[in-house]
């Protein structure tokens, strides 16, 4: 008689299903995070090497520019030096509109994370 009282009586149906939507929905949860934070770190990989090819596309067409200009005024010097004060003019008008530059960017780093 004793082990009949010891016994917990059954859980209603409904104690049940709850339990297993809570396990459900914690396994979706999850895989709904792996499945972003894969997509976004795929996305971080391919910019990177895409920004690493541009970069060294842009170096090499410098260097070939400044052989170029050099070639033409007849001195490496003033060749290479034409190319710096590109340079230079370039990063002083980026400084002077970097508050116009600085939104878009945000904007557009802001839609890569929250990309679906």
């Amino acid at each position: 008689m004793e082990s009949e009282k010891e016994t917990k009586p059954p859980l209603p149906p409904i104690i049940d299903q709850l339990k297993e939507y809570a396990e459900t929905r914690f396994k979706l949860l999850k895989y709904e995070a792996i499945e972003g934070s894969t997509s976004i770190l795929a996305s971080v990989i391919t910019d990177v090497v895409v920004v690493i090819s541009m970069v060294l596309c842009f170096i090499f067409a410098s260097v070939t520019l400044a052989y170029f200009l050099a070639d033409v005024l007849h001195s490496n010097w003033e060749g290479f030096g034409c190319v710096a004060l590109i340079y230079l003019i370039i990063a002083i008008i980026i400084k002077l509109n970097k508050s116009s530059i600085e939104k878009p960017l945000a904007n557009i780093f802001i839609q890569k994370i929250f990309k679906r």
